[in-house]
């Protein structure tokens, strides 16, 4: 029966690592087509090379380890970090060993959201996917070239977002949406 277990995590659909105190034990081998690192690259670092900046480490943090003292499985959307340093738009499920110290030991599987398939939030899926370019610092021009619209409805959205998640500049809207999750 090992042999099963062992296989099931190592070859499981989506990322899967095994944290101790947000320190990664073991990543299957899907981490490397979904982060861009080899699983043997991130055994033993911290969870920490995954996210985009302290900030957003600290507060997904805070709250997963929140919920998941509450609920069996914890479920989010956030941005995170390849190794070649984009920032993509990830579905992230976690579940802690000990509900009572959630960080000790947990599991945590991984998602790649693309463009449409982001859940319920304040934003549609056309911001969403502008928001993944503004956080890995596209201007309006560079967006808009890459999605095929004009820069004047990539400042639309971006507006949009900003009325939408309460913040006053473009500036804050990437904090938030680092942050956000």
């Amino acid at each position: 029966m090992r042999d099963y277990e062992r296989l099931a995590f190592l070859h499981a659909p989506d990322a899967t690592l095994i944290l101790a105190d947000r320190v990664i034990l073991r990543a299957s081998l899907r981490v490397e087509a979904v982060f861009g690192w080899a699983p043997r690259e991130l055994e033993g670092q911290s969870i920490r090379a995954l996210y985009p900046g302290q900030t957003d480490y600290e507060l997904i943090g805070d709250r997963a380890r929140k919920a998941m003292g509450a609920v069996p499985v914890y479920r989010d959307e956030r941005f995170m970090r390849r190794k070649d340093g984009q920032v993509v738009w990830m579905e992230g499920h976690g579940t802690a060993l000990d509900r009572d110290d959630p960080q000790r030991l947990a599991v945590w599987t991984y998602r790649p959201l693309e463009t449409g398939e982001a859940g319920a939030g304040p934003l549609t899926a056309t911001e969403k996917r502008i928001a993944r370019y503004l956080v890995n610092g596209f201007t309006s021009k560079e967006i808009a070239l890459a999605m095929g619209s004009s820069p004047r409805t990539v400042e639309v959205h971006r507006a949009n977002m900003i009325r939408k998640m309460g913040v006053r500049n473009s500036f804050e809207l990437v904090s938030r949406l680092l942050a956000a999750g």
